[in-house]
């Protein structure tokens, strides 16, 4: 069987395409079929079924082309999972404003549905609490967030901070100061900050006090207007420290916690704060939950599918000791 899409602008054949047509030979790839470009249209020939969703994905790609969108192999390894789930109408809700500039102009947008709905929450909730796997974008999302609400003066603080729990090391056998035993637990989010702001920027706002990076134990004590806080790795948080931590929030405040509830470092027989707030917040004004999936992860293509397997064998795993 064969579908035909007709393509009106050259333009959009090429970005569609990608270098040494890339993008296609992963749809041909994915799908079983085979793309050509005959005057003016794509001609996509295989079974029925592929065919059928392979044109999908393809026409959900021309959308977003036509709304000057860069076609890559992110986008379309998104959109082909869209197209399976039937959910490839939905791809006009990823074209949207963007978050924040980095330091060397790149525009920074949420990337797939979730990521979308995770930072309309952040716009709408005094405080989001976001979920999901690794490379879904939590903390990079946040902090484009923060440093975009800063730049308008929304805000005159950004705070970002991050339980020092050791997953598997000790604090005690790094060297150096208390502050250099804890800056590898924040490295993330000083590489987030460095994107976003450049680092002679950074180091400017640092040292007026803009900008505070600490581990989370130095929040204990205070109250925190006017300012952007994000709590990063929220899974590792004790339920005190998640108390103590949110009950720090003051005036003209906004807050984000992030965190990854399968990667918990804490003592078996300690609560993840995350895991109890998710719970016990989930009704509460002015609170956002989003929960990212392993649809929604934006890094090397290997990593969706490392975090697939480890899934599908607990789930395995589960069913057998039940």
């Amino acid at each position: 069987m064969e579908q035909r899409i007709e393509i009106e602008r050259l333009e959009q054949a090429v970005n569609i395409f990608g270098s040494f047509d890339e993008n296609i030979r992963l749809i041909e790839t994915e799908f079983h079929v085979a793309v050509s470009n005959r005057e003016g249209e794509l001609r996509i020939s295989g079974e029925p079924e592929d065919a059928m969703l392979a044109a999908k994905a393809i026409q959900a790609l021309l959308t977003l082309s036509s709304r000057g969108e860069n076609i890559g192999e992110q986008e379309v390894r998104y959109v082909i999972g869209l197209a399976r789930s039937g959910q490839e109408d939905r791809v006009s809700e990823l074209t949207q404003d963007v978050i924040c500039i980095t330091a060397k102009g790149r525009p920074v947008k949420a990337k797939t549905i979730g990521q979308r709905r995770y930072v309309n929450s952040v716009s709408r909730n005094t405080v989001t609490i976001g979920v999901g796997p690794a490379g879904t974008g939590k903390t990079y999302l946040a902090v484009a967030a923060a440093v975009a609400a800063f730049r308008d003066k929304q805000v005159n603080r950004i705070i970002l901070t991050r339980p020092a729990v050791e997953a598997g090391e000790r604090l005690g056998f790094l060297p150096g100061d208390l502050q250099s035993k804890v800056d590898p637990y924040l490295r993330p989010l000083y590489d987030a900050l460095f994107d976003m702001l450049g680092a002679e920027t950074y180091q400017k706002y640092l040292e007026r006090g803009n900008i505070e990076v600490a581990p989370l134990a130095y929040m204990r004590g205070r109250t925190l207007d006017d300012s952007f806080i994000i709590l990063d790795e929220a899974q590792n948080t004790s339920r005190e420290q998640m108390k103590m931590f949110l009950t720090r929030m003051g005036f003209g405040s906004k807050v984000v916690i992030t965190g990854d509830v399968t990667q918990i470092d804490l003592p078996a027989d300690k609560t993840s704060g995350l895991k109890e707030a998710v719970r016990a917040l989930k009704n509460v004004e002015g609170i956002g939950i989003c929960e990212l999936t392993d649809q929604d992860v934006v890094r090397h293509a290997m990593v969706q599918r490392i975090i697939k397997a480890y899934d599908d064998y607990y789930n395995y795993t589960n069913k057998k000791k039940r």
